[in-house]
C-alpha cells in the first residue's frame, strides 16, 4: 500500500507564469513621473492659452494607466504541471480565473516540441489519445528551453526509461 501512495506522489511540479519586467514599485514610479510630466506640460500650454492640450495630456496618462492595468491582468495567466508515475495533471488558469484541467496517463503521453532554427522552441504540447494540450505558450524562448528539457527528463523517468 505504501508503494502505491509513493507512485501517486508527484515528483515533478512546475508553475509556468508569464514574465513581467516592471514590478509594482516600478509601476508606481513610472506613473508618478508620467503624471508629473503630463501635468507640467499641460500647465505650460494652459498658461499659453492652449487649454485643450491639458485635456490631451490627461487622456495620455489615463491611456497609459489602462494599458498597464490590462497588461497586469493578462499576467495572471498561469499553468500548473504535476507529474507522478501514474498521472500527468495540467491545470491552465486564464486571466479571468477560469481553470481548465487535463489529466493524462504518462505511459500514453507524448511531449511534442516545435522548433525554429533561429528562434528555438516555438511551441510545446502534451499529446495523448487524440487530445493535444499546448503548454507554456506565454514563456520566453529561454524559459521554454529550460522547461522542455526538465519536463522531457521527468516524463522519461515516469515512463521508466
Amino acid at each position: 500500500m505504501q508503494d502505491l501512495n509513493a507512485a501517486d506522489e508527484p515528483f515533478f511540479r512546475a508553475l509556468l507564469t508569464p514574465h513581467r519586467s516592471l514590478g509594482r514599485t516600478g509601476f508606481f514610479i513610472l506613473m508618478g513621473v508620467l503624471a508629473f510630466a503630463c501635468l507640467t506640460t499641460g500647465m505650460l500650454f494652459l498658461v499659453d492659452g492652449a487649454w485643450p492640450i491639458l485635456c490631451f495630456c490627461g487622456l495620455n496618462f489615463v491611456g497609459v494607466y489602462i494599458a498597464f492595468r490590462l497588461n497586469y491582468r493578462a499576467a495572471r495567466v498561469h499553468e500548473e504541471v504535476a507529474l507522478s508515475r501514474t498521472s500527468l495533471d495540467i491545470r491552465k488558469v486564464a486571466a479571468s480565473g477560469r481553470a481548465e484541467e487535463h489529466r493524462f496517463n504518462p505511459f500514453w503521453t507524448r511531449f511534442s516540441v516545435s522548433r525554429h532554427q533561429e528562434i528555438g522552441i516555438t511551441g510545446m504540447a502534451v499529446e495523448a489519445r487524440g487530445e493535444s494540450v499546448p503548454i507554456g505558450s506565454f514563456l520566453n524562448p529561454d524559459d521554454r528551453e529550460s522547461f522542455a528539457t526538465a519536463f522531457s527528463h521527468a516524463l522519461a523517468t515516469a515512463k521508466g526509461r
